[in-house]
């Protein structure tokens, strides 16, 4: 065959054969694109949400090597000729235009989404009352003699039933997946396919949460009849999580808006709150930006790459950070968006000021888990007073015992003679801080340790407040007034002036 080559000069002629893929080999390359069942899942129900469904049921059916998967919605459907492309893989160029509300962009998410979980594709959809079905079958495929793409039409025989429930529909499609290799392989048990249903469930809360909260064009998912609640990354109903002003980065129709979000301390949260706002993955592994385009979730919590001399890493310290960023589909191709849609990687014009935004958020979300969601001045008239500060040389860093802080003072004005051995217990104290081991046990366990009386009964924390409180009265000569004032600027009382407000104007008293 000749060709024009237009990259050529003068538009030279040249010779070419054809080289089409073999079926087989093509589609089991296609089979390793990384998709996880939940992952594949979201991208069948893409489809749904642009046939404009209201409803997508997902139906999970154990039955060993036998198990299927189904996808049901209630979108308007396709006639034949409309779902003879749908199955075609490449059909669509991802260079076509399209519908600034489309969720695709390949044209190859169903097909590749579902070869990646099972051997056997079947989709059946209702259009004006009439019913096509085409089915992928690799086995099929891979035993064929001229490695032809085969699509075959209806269900495979003795599946028929699992399509009925598309007939009571006036319009939708069914999507159906056997033998599914990928996710009941050697050792998997029935509950193994309980736990996938539930990793599925909490991937889909969060991937279409927007769908699902109403705050877009209304959407229900259900699995095995139940159905998914939205699961809100941003906590936005939680009076303690700060909120930035929506920025708006370019201008139509490529416009990107940016909203920074710093959740509550886990102690501002009841016990659900904090297991449910810990996400799919935990709070460390969910910080970062959340991409979104056209309201679906892209990337569920990543740096994207960014940061100062080099890219930054999740840290406990920033697992409070989460920031929204949504983008319009004009943009998948300078954003790198993948064909698994989990993917995104910002253009060099606008890393700038999304690492000075990140920047930003990740100091203020530090600060918050430093102070357990507590705003301590360190500074200026009214600064607190702290037990311990940093001190930098040029070693590094280290902690000292700040001995003007009252109670330290207290002590060692009142010590006399025990002075030395005093300040020698307080430098072994400062010597011997186990910074690394609390540094393992946090990245380690996911956990802060407790500090400032934290889960303490009153009267605990009271009791201590009482000496110190008579100490300033009666040792120092201050008025009770002047007294409680000191206490609210010294760590760690400052964090509870309920107790400090009722202690008594007679230190030996009752309060």
């Amino acid at each position: 065959m000749k060709i024009k080559d237009d990259h050529e000069p003068m538009t030279a002629i040249i010779n070419s054969r054809s080289a089409p893929p073999k079926a087989s080999a093509m589609i089991e390359a296609l089979r390793g694109l990384g998709y996880s069942t939940a992952t594949a899942l979201a991208d069948i129900i893409d489809n749904s949400i642009a046939a404009s469904a209201t409803c997508v049921d997902l139906g999970f059916h154990w039955d060993g090597g036998e198990s299927r998967v189904t996808v049901l919605d209630d979108g308007r459907g396709m006639d034949d000729e409309e779902l003879d492309r749908a199955m075609r893989l490449g059909e669509r160029s991802p260079l076509d235009g399209r519908a600034s509300h489309d969720l695709g962009r390949f044209g190859l998410g169903l097909k590749t989404a579902s070869f990646s979980q099972c051997r056997c594709l079947t989709v059946s959809s209702r259009k004006k009352g009439q019913t096509s079905c085409l089915r992928w079958d690799l086995d099929v495929l891979a035993n064929s003699v001229d490695d032809g793409w085969h699509l075959l039409e209806g269900p495979s025989l003795g599946s028929e039933g699992h399509l009925t429930p598309l007939g009571s529909l006036g319009s939708g499609t069914l999507v159906l997946w056997e033998r599914l290799d990928r996710i009941v392989t050697a050792g998997f048990e029935e509950q193994d396919f309980l736990d996938l249903v539930d990793g599925v469930e909490r991937h889909l809360a969060m991937v279409f949460h927007r769908f699902l909260d109403g705050s877009h064009p209304k959407l229900r998912i259900s699995i095995n009849g139940r159905t998914v609640r939205p699961w809100d990354p941003f906590l936005l109903s939680h009076t303690a999580t700060w909120t930035s002003p929506v920025e708006r980065l370019g201008a139509a129709p490529k416009l990107i808006e940016v909203q920074c979000h710093v959740l509550p301390h886990k102690d501002h949260l009841d016990a659900n709150t904090a297991v449910s706002a810990g996400g799919p993955d935990g709070w460390t592994a969910q910080q970062g930006f959340y991409v979104y385009r056209n309201s679906r979730l892209l990337v569920a919590g990543s740096w994207l790459g960014l940061g100062q001399g080099r890219s930054w890493t999740k840290e406990e310290a920033h697992r409070l950070a989460r920031i929204r960023l949504d983008l319009p589909n004009t943009l998948d191709d300078e954003w790198k968006i993948d064909i698994r849609k989990s993917t995104a990687r910002p253009p060099a014009a606008t890393r700038a000021r999304l690492t000075r935004l990140a920047e930003d958020t990740r100091r203020r979300a530090r600060d918050v888990f430093a102070h357990r969601g507590q705003v301590t001045r360190t500074t200026g008239p009214n600064a607190v007073i702290q037990a311990w500060r940093p001190e930098h040389f040029q070693g590094g860093m280290r902690y000292r015992i700040d001995e003007s802080h009252p109670a330290i003072k207290a002590v060692l004005d009142e010590v006399g003679g025990l002075l030395p051995q005093v300040r020698a217990m307080l430098r072994v104290i400062e010597e011997t801080v186990p910074v690394q081991r609390i540094w393992l046990d946090t990245t380690e366990n996911h956990e802060t340790p407790r500090v400032n009386f934290a889960e303490q009964p009153s009267a605990e924390v009271l009791a201590v407040l009482k000496v110190m409180y008579r100490s300033f009265v009666r040792r120092k000569g201050m008025s009770p007034s002047l007294a409680r004032e000191q206490l609210l600027r010294t760590e760690p009382f400052n964090i509870y002036p309920v107790l400090v407000a009722g202690l008594p104007d007679d230190p030996d008293g009752e309060g």
